[in-house]
């Protein structure tokens, strides 16, 4: 279980980004974190991912505050995915890969046959398997963000526990294919490898048909969490959002679908 409580945060100089966020991830659970931009999601992903310290409150994993826990020990347990990723150097796709395999490795130690394994292992999971000499810089922008994924499931591979993944903004500039291969991988990682799966994004029909809990944030408080089919309703998206919008159950797909319509109080256009 990886908690949250009571959460303030201001970056210096200015007003407070989180103001009392208090929330919960069950274990294998399944979590999306939804609002307007500047609601402070990205901000409340990196204070669960440990990046931050909050001024005021607690972020407990399995009841140990993290402030308690060796940095090491944490990064076996949870991984970051960004929503774009630049690296210094030329390294291959395995080698970007074999980087989550870093805290698991003591003082001078080199990365062994198992680490290769995992790292491989990961790999074939996301799909890029047939990607590992490849150049990271030369891959898709889909195909980045697959492999870092892979690198991430690398990560927390034989962590103590449910690993658990921490995705900003996952599907951000991505086509339509490469949504869809994304969102396939983090559905099979949640449900075949009981992956903890926690995702920030704009994309409420993502949010639909990945979710199972959903925390709408309001510039740096919390409006609403719970079920995903109990959060997404039109007054609380109009409420959070300023949108006016239709959900409906899609008939092929059997997920709740979302349409905006029109801002607020402006009239439909045809």
């Amino acid at each position: 279980m990886l908690r949250a409580a009571d959460l303030f945060f201001a970056y210096a100089g200015r007003s407070p980004v989180l103001r009392g966020v208090s929330m919960e991830v069950p274990d294998g659970g399944f979590v999306g974190i939804l609002g307007p931009n500047g609601s402070g999601k990205t901000t409340l992903l990196r204070a669960l991912a440990g990046v931050i310290r909050p001024a005021r409150g607690s972020v407990r994993l399995d009841g140990q505050d993290f402030t308690s826990i060796p940095r090491q020990t944490l990064a076996r347990r949870m991984a970051v995915v960004p929503q774009e990723t630049h690296l210094a150097f030329d390294y291959t796709v395995l080698e970007v890969v074999m980087m989550g395999r870093y805290p698991h490795l003591g003082t001078f130690e080199i990365e062994g046959p198992e680490d290769f394994g995992i790292a491989r292992e990961a790999l074939a999971a996301t799909g890029t398997a047939d990607l590992e000499d490849r150049p990271f810089d030369s891959l898709s922008g889909g195909e980045k963000q697959r492999v870092i994924v892979a690198a991430a499931l690398a990560q927390i591979t034989a962590a103590e526990g449910n690993g658990i993944l921490l995705l900003d903004e996952p599907t951000v500039a991505l086509d339509l294919a490469y949504q869809l291969e994304i969102r396939s991988i983090l559905l099979q990682l949640n449900q075949q490898r009981r992956v903890t799966v926690v995702v920030s994004t704009h994309d409420l029909n993502l949010a639909a048909g990945l979710c199972r809990h959903l925390i709408l944030l309001d510039r740096g408080r919390v409006l609403a969490a719970g079920p995903a089919e109990d959060m997404l309703k039109p007054a609380l998206i109009q409420q959070l959002y300023g949108v006016d919008v239709d959900i409906s159950v899609h008939a092929r797909t059997g997920r709740l679908t979302v349409v905006p319509l029109a801002r607020t109080g402006q009239p439909l256009q045809p």
